[in-house]
């Protein structure tokens, strides 16, 4: 299943991704294999967490609003460096609108690309994690958090029963359909004649 949404985005030359979902949804592997494939810089949500932040969530706790926003100001911050430039690709619960809100205020070019899938698949994934900081009790929280993207966001959705490679190629597909889906120019009379 792939849902594009709000396709356009200014320069296709150095893109700036956020590949966002719940705790377990594939962010980092998706995140890291896309990064290659577009040869762009490659952040990981988690290295951007105060260590405060990290020690809540090892304990089973989940964070707050206030917890998250210096996170959230990092990873803006990241992405905003390389717009332009380098371009990027990061991940990022993003769960709310409101954090994707933030990370957009600092790199406003942002693209979503939202790892989506049902709470079991989920939960098959992130038992195959462990050691993660992010224990498998929180995914119900992650879940009643999440706020899917709005129509006027900029991003995709995209099925995580998918392999890690047809969701790098669905990505790349919808991303060469708004690089090069410009509209016509208007035709002249000399043309219609």
């Amino acid at each position: 299943m792939v849902d594009e949404k709000n396709p356009d985005r200014s320069d296709p030359r150095s893109p700036l991704v956020v590949v966002m979902g719940v705790s377990g949804s594939g962010k980092s592997t998706v995140g890291a294999a896309l990064a290659q494939r577009l040869r762009v810089p490659f952040g990981d949500a988690d290295d951007f967490h105060p260590q405060a932040n990290i020690d809540k969530m090892s304990a089973g706790h989940a964070l707050d609003d206030e917890d998250r926003r210096p996170w959230l100001a990092a990873i803006g911050e990241w992405l905003g460096l390389r717009a332009g430039t380098t371009g990027g690709v990061v991940t990022c619960s993003a769960l709310k609108r409101a954090y994707r809100d933030q990370i957009r205020d600092a790199a406003p070019d942002v693209v979503f690309v939202h790892l989506a899938g049902s709470r079991d698949v989920i939960a098959r994934r992130q038992a195959s994690r462990p050691g993660h900081f992010m224990p498998a009790s929180l995914l119900d929280s992650q879940f009643a958090t999440l706020e899917p993207l709005a129509d006027d966001e900029h991003g995709v959705v995209l099925d995580v029963s998918r392999s890690v490679d047809e969701l790098v190629e669905d990505y790349l597909k919808l991303d060469a359909a708004r690089v090069t889906d410009v509209p016509p120019a208007p035709s002249t009379p000399e043309q219609n004649r």
